[in-house]
């Protein structure tokens, strides 16, 4: 490209100054519109003239880049074909050469190109790694290894298809033998340099990728290639089980070195191919079994361990997991053993997890959550023992419970030295006492038969709720209890333990007070079997004010952005108290927004933890959604100006949620006219830049749609009609934005004078018949559908069956007769929704009564129409009451934050067009008979003459009712 390169490395490095970053950013997406600008940041990757800091950004800013602009919506490449081609052909070149930390970058680039090409329109990668592949040389092997590893992982999440089977045996059918031939090769050269220590932790490396891609190439189905060679691999795979060598070992306790990391992957291996393919792996089990117990029983508690000793945990609970395998534990000797030399030792607290308490408190609060994913030696120890009990549950239950006595015994003798006897204690009964997953929900349904968990609450867990001197860990230990077994828990037990959560939430403590947080959240979100809630709302909006107050304090304790939003937990439960209180947060409403909106100032300039900011909007979506009603305006006049800023700053983290929110606040007040806040709003809303990014568009279309309901003569007067047609036009001629095209056609349909509207008719049918012609998905078709049937109801706003006749057959003489009996007639049956259902109705009874074009020229027409409103009235739509229940979203699913991110307290409501129509049997009735008088018995007459029996009579069934 014609920019000089220095000048892009000189924004590269000004992206990595916090003070610089926005504007290095802005200036290089204006860069990015120039030729060849992805070669010239590979070229920078690549040069070791620049420094290392300024390659990575060029890697980032590269990865990036291909992630906005590799292909559109319909996988067409939005480069020129020779730029594609370019990058594909340096790409695993450059890979290969550079340094590891540049590699990741890069290898996430490969796997967004991948997902577009691979491997039809990139069906020489394969080859090329292949060809790129030696005997000997560890560093090279190792770049070609993390491309390969970058593009198969990709299959792991994935569900089995056709399409995947096929692109999983091109690979296998090239891939297979030279990956088993250089598995080999690098065994080989591990034991030829076992004295060599460089050269062995590179081998070393290369084995480690070796396991990844093992299992990446088995994650969907076992690998012909392996199956014929599973004896040997296996022995393979238990040979590094056991394999040590004192040059691998690292000093620091906590950092994980190659050895840990390669046995780790071979259980990771071994326990897919125990879950997957245990036909074909059970000879070989035992072995590994024996080498697991082996491992477990002499493996140190240094952290660097932790994962190593999770993964072998999990091997053995997928092992207890299958009857056959698991008779081996089924004897005293060995389950007393098992929990002896594996359970307490990874389940009991260590010094390093105290440590984590009192310096990463944070950190120690995410792993230690029931239900987390974080990979910890206490939840794998966990996961064994609720599976050994699921096989020989009262056995083991007994056994436990000696140990828990012994526990117990021990803390009792000493509570001031002991207890860590107490915490193992209560940890113990935690696993045991819970049967099944415990759910984010209701925590335990379900509990084990041979214990009481209300009367170890009672005899054991009551204590350190109630006493200020507990060990700061056992007051975590009976908060998390409560949270564990909220479900269990009687309602009175709630009406004395709620006030002490409370109570706790002060506490100085930071793993107390957030755990406390965590668990007043779900306790508020329980509910009993008639769906009400365990703690009412008339028990909380007393303890609101000081439960709200405490929770900004320690929010805010320090002003510093990362700090203020590092804490997700409080951030939740400020948004479960707005939940609970509904209306009756109004009285806070001041102390709400100042609270709310000082928070959005501090870290809108560094947005860095997606949970908190999340629960943030959502927040101030309950906010909206409870106090909008009554205090509309306070609520604009406060909220507009954070909100401004942080789309004129471009805050590309928040923009989806603050355009949410800014429609929620329109649509809270639908009868207002639009301020001149909102008029200025309308403008940057339509500008095209703003809607390059796919993960703003549900937002923009719901904020825009809004604007357009309330501002419509507004938008008219300022000639922007048209601009906001052509965002239409972009949406529609893409399917994964089409249902968003139509979302903003009928807000324009329904806000727009006929008159106004009228010039625009004919090109915006065009393109729906365009879309129907050419890309038709069904959900296009039904979505055209009620789309018609919206118009064709609007016969007193000037619109109406025949207005619609009339504009179609305008773009093709008689389209109108083939559309309706192929596409909108069938469809109408398929529409679900009752307000889709009610519109179709509205629109098919005008249609019988009204359209002068069905009665002169479609006599056939007019019987299937009365035919398909029949229909729909054997199960007449029946418009329910607005949804209270607030779902709550999954912050931990793998999908959070990717792309666009429902806030559900500020979900739009469905807004019934026709409030004026209740009873759709007796309008029906009196609308046809005043139609009827209307047009000198024109219905009676074609009654007779075009429908069938049972079709007149069912129909004068409504007439004469």
């Amino acid at each position: 490209m014609s920019s000089d390169h220095a000048s892009i490395v000189q924004l590269l490095q000004a992206s990595l100054n916090p003070q610089q970053h926005r504007q290095a950013e802005a200036a290089l997406r204006e860069a990015e519109k120039q030729p060849g600008f992805s070669i010239a940041l590979l070229q920078i990757t690549a040069s070791n003239s620049y420094p290392q800091t300024s390659r990575l950004a060029s890697a980032l800013c590269f990865k990036n880049f291909i992630k906005r602009s590799w292909v559109d919506e319909e996988g067409t490449y939005k480069l020129p074909q020779d730029e594609v081609v370019a990058i594909k052909n340096e790409l695993v070149g450059l890979m290969i050469s550079v340094p590891p930390v540049i590699q990741s970058q890069l290898g996430e680039a490969i796997s967004v190109i991948a997902d577009s090409d691979f491997w039809e329109r990139w069906d020489t990668l394969v080859d090329d790694l292949i060809s790129r592949l030696t005997p000997d040389n560890a560093t090279v092997n190792n770049g070609v290894l993390q491309v390969a590893h970058s593009i198969f992982r990709r299959w792991r999440p994935l569900f089995r298809s056709d399409q995947l089977f096929t692109e999983i045996n091109h690979v296998l059918s090239k891939f297979s033998t030279p990956f088993l031939t250089l598995l080999q090769n690098t065994d080989a050269a591990i034991e030829a340099n076992q004295s060599n220590k460089q050269a062995l932790q590179q081998h070393f490396t290369t084995l480690s990728l070796c396991f990844q891609l093992f299992y990446d190439l088995s994650c969907q189905d076992l690998p012909p290639d392996f199956e014929d060679n599973l004896k040997g691999l296996s022995g393979l795979l238990e040979k590094y089980i056991k394999y040590d060598s004192a040059l691998l070992h690292t000093d620091d306790e906590s950092e994980v070195g190659p050895l840990e990391t390669v046995k780790s992957e071979v259980f990771e291996v071994i326990t897919l191919y125990v879950q997957k393919y245990e036909d074909a792996f059970a000879p070989h089990i035992s072995e590994f079994v024996n080498s697991s117990w082996n491992l477990l029983t002499t493996l140190g508690p240094e952290t660097k361990n932790d994962i190593l000793a999770s993964r072998a945990l999990n091997f053995l609970t997928s092992i207890s997991g299958l009857k056959q395998h698991a008779e081996q534990f089924n004897n005293d000797e060995v389950l007393s053993q098992i929990i002896e030399k594996v359970i307490l030792p990874n389940i009991s607290l260590r010094e390093s997890d105290v440590e984590l308490f009192e310096d990463e408190p944070i950190e120690f609060t995410r792993r230690d959550l029931e239900g987390s994913d974080t990979e910890t030696r206490r939840r794998a120890a966990t996961d064994f023992l609720r599976q050994l009990m699921q096989q020989f549950q009262e056995k083991v239950t007994g056994m436990v419970n000696r140990y828990i006595s012994h526990y117990l015994q021990e803390y009792s003798q000493d509570k001031s030295s002991n207890w860590k006897s107490k915490d193992t204690a209560v940890y113990l009964f935690c696993s045991i006492a819970a049967v099944g997953a415990v759910t984010s929900g209701q925590g335990v349904k379900t509990t084990n038969p041979y214990v009481d968990v209300i009367d170890f609450f009672q005899k054991n867990i009551a204590e350190d709720l109630v006493s200020q001197s507990a060990h700061v860990i056992l007051q975590v230990d009976a908060i998390k209890f409560l949270y564990i077994f909220r479900s269990q828990m009687p309602p009175q037990a709630w009406q004395e333990a709620f006030p002490l959560l409370v109570r706790h939430l002060g506490s100085s403590n930071y793993v107390v007070h957030t755990y406390c947080s965590i668990a007043i959240d779900r306790i508020l979100h329980l509910t009993d079997a008639n769906s009400n809630p365990v703690i009412p709302r008339s028990a909380v909006t007393p303890l609101s004010q000081d439960i709200l107050k405490q929770l900004f304090k320690l929010i805010t304790k320090d002003s510093a952005p990362e700090k203020v939003q590092e804490n997700e937990f409080l951030m939740r439960c400020v948004m479960r108290v707005l939940i609970v209180l509904r209306e009756d947060l109004v009285p806070q409403i001041e102390f709400l927004l100042q609270q709310l909106i000082a928070i959005t100032n501090v870290i809108r300039h560094n947005p860095s933890n997606p949970r908190f900011y999340y629960f943030l909007f959502e927040t101030i979506g309950a906010l909206i959604h409870f106090a909008a009603p009554t205090q509309p305006e306070k609520l604009e006049t406060a909220l507009y100006s954070p909100f401004a800023n942080i789309l004129s700053e471009d805050v590309q983290e928040f923009m989806p949620y603050v355009l949410q929110l800014f429609a929620a606040l329109l649509e809270a007040n639908p009868s207002g006219t639009l301020s001149d806040y909102y008029k200025s709003l309308i403008g940057p809303v339509i500008t095209p830049t703003l809607w390059e990014s796919r993960g703003n568009t549900p937002a923009l279309v719901r904020l825009l749609s809004s604007l357009i309901m309330r501002g419509a003569s507004d938008i008219a007067a300022a000639d922007q009609l048209t601009p906001i047609l052509v965002i239409f036009q972009r949406l529609i001629a893409y399917k994964s934005s089409e249902i968003y095209a139509f979302d903003l056609l009928e807000s324009i349909i329904t806000a727009f004078p006929v008159a106004t509207l009228q010039p625009f008719l004919v090109e915006i049918f065009r393109l729906l018949l365009a879309r129907l012609s050419g890309s038709k998905t069904e959900n296009f078709s039904l979505r055209f559908t009620r789309l018609y049937h919206l118009m064709a109801s609007r016969s007193d706003e000037g619109l109406g069956t025949d207005a619609v006749i009339s504009t179609l057959d305008q773009l093709q003489d008689g389209v109108f007769a083939q559309l309706y009996p192929s596409i909108i007639l069938p469809d109408t049956q398929k529409l679900t929704r009752p307000m889709d259902r009610k519109i179709a109705v509205i629109s098919l009874t005008k249609t019988i009564a009204d359209s002068s074009i069905f009665a002169e020229k479609f006599a056939k027409g007019w019987a299937r129409t009365c035919e398909a409103l029949l229909k729909i009235m054997v199960n007449p739509p029946v418009i329910g009451a607005a949804d209270n229940i607030i779902p709550d979203q999954d912050v931990d699913d793998l999908s959070f934050g990717v792309g666009f991110t429902q806030l559900n307290t500020c979900r739009k409501v469905q807004v019934d067009l026709f409030p004026q129509i209740v009873d759709l049997k007796g309008w029906i009735s009196g609308y046809l008979k005043d139609a009827n008088g209307r047009h000198s018995g024109r219905i009676s007459q074609f009654l007779q003459q075009r429908l069938d029996e049972g079709l007149r009579t069912a129909l004068l069934a409504y007439m004469q009712s």
